[in-house]
């Protein structure tokens, strides 16, 4: 069995996915740290990088390749990505959904923690956070629809949709759980 994250920013997405990982046993791979390697690599920001996707498919369709090998050569698996769910059709796709302001406020506080990079070269406040996640789901949709013609955030795509406002991680992760649980069998009574 292979499972897709994706979700709104900020909706807790890396911290289902690290927990699924390590309840499961199973090895997690991340599609956005690749994409932030490779904006860092080329000396630009996620936000830089997103926008030059938006002429350059090289900058997806290297990650989408990726997915899709890898979804052919491995099983138990967990992967967390916008397009995840599309590139690994047989997955068990879940969205998680979280109200922008929250998602922008829990971003915020990693950026400033230190457990997470900007974005973007300004991003100094929960309102500048909000405006850069509503640019870069903007972008996101954008070259999705340009390169793919998906609406990677369109909630029919999905198995399974949580919505983590007002709920902790530990509460989330236990919903996704039980939805998971019929699937899993032993595997996840670990």
């Amino acid at each position: 069995m292979i499972i897709t994250l994706s979700g709104d920013p900020g909706s807790g997405k890396s911290t289902i996915a690290q927990m699924l990982s390590e309840r499961l046993g199973w090895p997690r791979h991340y599609v956005g740290d690749m994409r932030r390697q490779r904006a860092e690599e080329r000396g630009m920001t996620l936000a830089e990088y997103n926008r030059l996707g938006e002429t350059d498919p090289s900058t997806d369709t290297e990650v989408d390749n990726w997915q899709k090998k890898l979804a052919q050569s491995r099983d138990n698996l967990i992967v967390e990505g916008r397009t995840s769910w599309y590139f690994i059709p047989n997955s068990f796709k879940i969205y998680i959904q979280v109200e922008p302001r929250l998602g922008a406020e829990r971003i915020f506080k990693q950026i400033k923690s230190g457990r997470r990079q900007k974005e973007a070269r300004q991003c100094d406040s929960v309102e500048q956070t909000l405006e850069i996640n509503r640019q870069r789901v903007a972008s996101d949709k954008k070259r999705y629809k340009k390169y793919y013609g998906i609406d990677a955030f369109d909630l029919g795509n999905f198995d399974l949709v949580v919505d983590s406002t007002g709920q902790t991680k530990e509460q989330t992760f236990k919903e996704i759980m039980a939805a998971l649980q019929p699937r899993l069998g032993k595997a996840g009574d670990n």
